[in-house]
């Protein structure tokens, strides 16, 4: 029997409502303590996952609350065991009282994740279901909230299992025939079995290359905005952020160290970089402010070149340009439209140049456009993307274990030389859903969670 765990799920800013959890086997009588049914009867009596009216009562039994209870006994329950939830009025000190009056009556302070992580060990998530949840509370754009909502309904877990039962057949196989010579099994042959382990392996490649996508998808773009001094770097980001999150002055180095801001730029998020104007000067705390500006263009998904277009270019303009175009992913804004054209998009040789007026906002739209088509991703955001970092580690290694069993099946190697790569591709393929996943893992999994998940 597990202990009974209770937390706050909602938060504790103010809001409507305010949830309650309790999970573990019996955590119906103890929420009856703290909770009065207006139909008299016990809550532990409750039907099963319907809401029900009552009261809350703090520790000294004072009614602090008119709000709903629903009980769902396990193992039909998030998970796996029995769980109640209050619906509360959203204040946090009638959350916070209600709180302290569980524990006094028996329940023990959830931690991190809990909720999930015992959902997981009970079955009832897969270790790909139990990471999306996270992901989908914390996506911050439609086509991350909608990848999250299919891996928690299993997608990813559904992709991976054919592979695996393919794997798992082939070595059930083999061993059936190497411990039961006697018995009538079809004799073991590694080549009957090559096709099925070109098409896994390449199954498994084309997973591992949605991680670019799906890295984007749940980090957003790193887009580091260049150029010389005061063409408009800061205020182009004070204007997509919509609040004044840099200071903008007519004095040439203003900025002189990287600020980042996470934006909504269509339905793309960028991870916006305004760095400091990238031209030559002595002032040493400039120079590293430039320094920095280089690096974040090196690093960056995206890198936005800004000039002032009512001036012509110069040789500081050029020398950043050469920079910019050293890198994948560069596009040109023309800034100050306003003022008169000195440059024209055709004087700059980037995959795509619009000319915009920051301070009135004009062509902005032009740009989000523009950034939406080049990150849409080629997969659908159906949750058959991966979007961290441990679960591709996990499929590349499954995949290059693939490889070498197809070598070794190629070589002539003997069968049990070969399964030991298949088994390795298992091993592997088993950490991302969980079934050889180690204790540790789990727990720094479950790190990511907060309270009350």
């Amino acid at each position: 029997m597990s202990n009974i765990i209770a937390a706050v799920s909602t938060g504790n800013q103010i809001s409507a409502i305010g949830i309650i959890r309790l999970s573990g086997d019996g955590c119906g009588a103890v929420a009856g303590k703290v909770f009065t049914l207006y139909n008299g009867k016990p809550l532990s009596e409750a039907p099963d996952r319907k809401l029900m009216l009552g009261e809350l009562h703090d520790k000294s039994g004072r009614v602090i609350d008119q709000c709903m209870a629903v009980y769902s006994r396990g193992p039909h329950s998030y998970t796996g065991e029995d769980t109640v939830e209050f619906h509360c009025h959203g204040s946090p000190a009638v959350l916070a009282a209600g709180l302290e009056a569980l524990y006094l009556a028996g329940a023990c302070p959830a931690q991190r994740g809990e909720f999930t992580k015992r959902a997981f060990l009970n079955g009832h998530l897969d270790l790909t279901q139990a990471e999306a949840v996270i992901d989908l509370i914390e996506a911050d754009t439609a086509d991350a909230a909608a990848n999250a909502a299919g891996q928690v309904g299993g997608v990813l877990q559904r992709k991976l299992a054919p592979i695996y039962d393919d794997l798992t057949n082939l070595c059930s196989h083999f061993h059936a025939v190497l411990d039961y010579p006697d018995e009538d099994i079809e004799d073991f042959g590694l080549d009957s079995y090559e096709s099925v382990l070109k098409v896994d392996a390449k199954a498994l490649y084309n997973l591992s290359k949605t991680y670019g996508q799906g890295r984007i998808l749940r980090h957003g773009v790193a887009a580091a905005i260049v150029g010389r001094p005061n063409v408009g770097k800061s205020s182009l980001l004070n204007a997509l952020a919509g609040f004044e999150r840099v200071i903008v002055t007519d004095i040439p180095g203003t900025t002189r160290d990287t600020v980042e801001e996470s934006v909504l730029l269509g339905s793309t998020r960028l991870r916006l970089i305004d760095t400091a104007g990238i031209r030559e000067t002595a002032d040493t705390v400039e120079a590293l402010g430039v320094e920095r500006s280089r690096k974040a263009a090196e690093e960056a998904d995206l890198v936005i070149f800004v000039c002032d277009g009512s001036q012509p270019l110069n040789e500081e303009d050029e020398a950043i340009i050469d920079l910019c175009l050293e890198h994948e992913n560069a596009i040109a804004l023309i800034n100050k439209s306003d003022l008169g054209r000195s440059v024209e998009p055709s004087d700059l040789p980037f995959m795509a140049v619009i000319p915009v007026c920051v301070k009135s906002g004009e062509g902005l739209d032009q740009l989000a456009d523009l950034v939406d088509t080049m990150f849409e991703g080629e997969a659908p955001c159906d949750g058959s993307i991966l979007t961290n970092a441990r679960q591709y580690d996990a499929i590349r290694r499954a995949y290059e274990a693939m490889l070498s069993a197809l070598q070794g099946l190629k070589l002539g190697q003997t069968p049990d030389a070969v399964l030991l790569d298949v088994e390795t591709a298992m091993e592997a393929m088993g950490e991302v859903t969980g079934a050889t996943v180690r204790e540790d893992i789990t727990a720094r999994i479950f790190e990511r969670f907060c309270v009350g998940k």
